[in-house]
């Protein structure tokens, strides 16, 4: 531990040295956003598209696994027939 922390006193400096580690950080923050955070974005809008779209008719698999045909679509619930008698209204 002494070798690196002396190691790093004896790093001579620079006046742009600050203009160096700011222009590094940046670049480390726009990597973290197009690698981590853009994707889950695109993933998201992707999502909410699928969900908006889903009609009478459509066949579908709720998060629970649960599977049937919509039978009635509101703006924020789905009624979903799952059996000959059985409903059931599940949120988008």
């Amino acid at each position: 531990m002494n070798f690196a922390f002396y190691t790093f006193i004896m790093v001579p400096r620079g006046p742009n040295s600050a203009i160096i580690n700011m222009g590094m950080m940046f670049a480390m923050v726009a990597i973290f956003w197009f690698l981590l955070i853009r994707p889950n974005m695109k993933e998201r809008e992707r999502h909410e598209m699928m969900l908006s779209s889903v009609k009478k008719g459509d066949d579908i698999v709720t998060t629970g696994g649960i599977i049937g045909k919509v039978v009635h679509a509101e703006e924020t619930q789905l009624t979903v027939r799952t059996g000959e008698n059985t409903r059931i209204t599940v949120d988008r």
